[in-house]
């Protein structure tokens, strides 16, 4: 089955949907859309969970993080979910935010502002994935994953003692 196509998004325009996807997504949720928006939905909540929701540091705004591709497909697609409600009329509050958003990328200095993924049209047949091997070579990446490393370490740690701790005879 071929995927729904998503248009692209320039790097300029990624931090401005970034910033309303929490409510972009939520909105689109309580939408009733066609197969091809709830595909779309699908899609950018899938990407988002592949991308660790925009959380690894430089994923949004760092053209070499080895996150920034898959946030490139998140993002197109959450902003093609606005784009989609707005055109369809589908609500007054998917209209204004689609206004507010469109408001911020005039204002923006930096929404036409390209790099190599801005011209990736993406489509729902085919998830881009980070690109693990290259974390090693960015700084920000290998923090950030290397200290919820150590995170889930120390928990592991603290629950084994806690597991493997004496257990002291109760007064009879």
């Amino acid at each position: 089955m071929a995927g729904v196509p998503i248009a692209e998004i320039t790097h300029g325009q990624m931090p401005i949907i970034a910033d309303h996807a929490g409510e972009i997504l939520a909105l689109a949720a309580r939408v009733a859309g066609d197969t091809d928006f709830a595909r779309i939905l699908n899609y950018a909540r899938i990407q988002r969970a592949w991308c660790g929701w925009g959380l690894v540091p430089g994923s949004i705004s760092d053209e070499i993080s080895p996150f920034n591709a898959c946030s490139h497909a998140w993002l197109a697609a959450t902003r093609e979910l606005i784009l989609r409600m707005d055109a369809a009329g589908t609500s007054a509050q998917a209209r204004d935010l689609a206004r507010r958003i469109d408001a911020e990328m005039l204002m923006s200095q930096t929404a036409l502002d390209l790099c190599a993924y801005s011209a990736s049209p993406y489509d729902t047949a085919g998830l881009v994935r980070p690109v693990w091997a290259d974390v090693l070579r960015h700084p920000a990446s290998l923090g950030s994953i290397g200290g919820v490393g150590l995170l889930a370490l120390a928990l592991a740690a603290l629950a084994l003692r806690w597991l493997l701790r004496p257990v002291s005879a109760v007064a009879a």
